[in-house]
């Protein structure tokens, strides 16, 4: 479990399904996804198995965002993930909020909480992130954290290029004062 100055966040459940479901089936939250909004709550469910899966052979990953002055409800997930991205390995740093988190700084003190534990606990060398170039708002979060732009890439056709934004463990020491 980690906490921050207002959030909470926990490992995924099985009992997640239904405010996962509410989240990723929003079509508000999924404005720039390609993928569109999670179809049903059985699709939910395989993807809260692979994020269990994930937890089972890594000791981390996605986790319930939890807000105490907000509700005691799950406001959004994510966490670090490895994953395969054009053919190479990496950590990836990903969130969704529900649009009731959205505008209150959840996403960037999450995003900083978990680039702590990356470098501090896991002993990850690099956390990467990948956000739509039509995304503004992601992006300023990944830079307000910490990322710097990479590259740009033409991923999914038909769809705005990914933004591979990147931060390394010497530069997130060098700039911080943790």
């Amino acid at each position: 479990m980690l906490t921050s100055e207002r959030l909470f966040l926990r490992p995924i459940v099985q009992s997640d399904c239904a405010s996962l479901f509410s989240i990723y089936g929003d079509p508000k939250t999924n404005a720039f996804n390609p993928s569109g909004p999670y179809p049903d709550l059985v699709y939910t469910q395989s993807v809260l198995d692979r994020w269990t899966k994930h937890w089972d052979e890594y000791g981390f990953g996605h986790w319930a965002i939890i807000s105490p002055q907000e509700s005691k409800e799950v406001i959004g997930f994510g966490g670090i993930t490895v994953r395969d991205f054009l053919g190479t390995e990496i950590n990836n740093l990903g969130y969704r909020l529900g649009v009731n988190g959205w505008g209150k700084g959840f996403a960037t003190e999450f995003c900083r909480t978990v680039i702590e534990f990356g470098f501090n606990q896991l002993g990850l060398t690099t956390i990467s992130a990948t956000v739509r170039e039509n995304h503004i708002a992601s992006q300023r979060v990944l830079e307000k954290a910490g990322l710097h732009f990479e590259n740009s890439v033409k991923d999914i056709p038909d769809a705005p290029k990914s933004l591979v934004f990147n931060l390394s463990k010497q530069e997130w020491q060098a700039t911080s004062s943790r």
